[in-house]
């Protein structure tokens, strides 16, 4: 059975900007804070020790009880049981994601607009990270999506929308009105010093503003 999903705050991984000493204790510390989905992403290495660090991070979110996604490779994400994948614009594409996946794992896809959106939604994504909303130092040639993108992505979605690119403090205020259903995160709470109180003080912020948006527009778009 398809595991059901809180994107209210998604952690991405990034063993290089971490604080802690090691991303177990990092993964435990954000879940602590709040964090409701983790991401394992890892852009670096070979396919064994993204493999042996999955299997380690997987069974450590059993253990926490939150669920585990695991970026780009469909392979890692089988290997270790992951309760699903998210895939980029250029990785393998939506539709055989799912096939090789199966009904009962968690499919996310990366879209930088509308177009891309609708692919992603009629190719059998469960959601969408949709972005990057503002500059990011992760991934700086990453395509921007102006925040009026994002609201007609949601007008047009009956996907979660989970906003991706740049989030932290600074920025949460001004996805006020765009309906999105949660963020996703890595430098804001992985390269801080309170990992913990980080994800406690992002999703208290990103939940206050959510709630506010949703009593302005008493759910017309949401």
């Amino acid at each position: 059975m398809k595991p059901k999903i809180d994107y209210t705050l998604c952690l991405c991984t990034d063993r290089d900007l971490m604080r802690a000493p090691s991303l177990e204790k990092a993964v435990e510390l954000a879940v602590q804070g709040g964090c409701t989905l983790i991401q394992l992403r890892e852009k670096k290495g070979s396919s064994l020790e993204f493999y042996t660090i999955a299997k380690s991070i997987r069974k450590l979110t059993r253990a926490l009880g939150v669920p585990f996604i695991v970026n780009d490779r469909v392979d890692i994400a089988l290997a270790v049981d992951a309760d699903g994948v998210h895939l980029g614009q250029k990785d393998l594409p939506a539709e055989v994601a799912r096939r090789l996946m199966g009904a009962d794992k968690i499919l996310g896809v990366s879209a930088a607009n509308l177009k891309e959106a609708l692919e992603a939604q009629e190719c059998g994504a469960d959601y969408l990270g949709v972005g990057a909303l503002f500059p990011t130092e992760t991934k700086p040639d990453a395509e921007k999506t102006p925040l009026s993108e994002l609201k007609d992505i949601r007008r047009h979605i009956t996907l979660p929308v989970v906003g991706i690119g740049g989030i932290g403090p600074e920025t949460v205020p001004r996805l006020k009105g765009t309906g999105v259903d949660g963020i996703a995160v890595i430098s804001a709470i992985l390269a801080q010093r309170d990992i913990a109180g980080a994800a406690r003080e992002l999703k208290q912020l990103f939940c206050r503003m959510r709630e506010e948006g949703n009593e302005e527009h008493h759910g017309g778009d949401f």
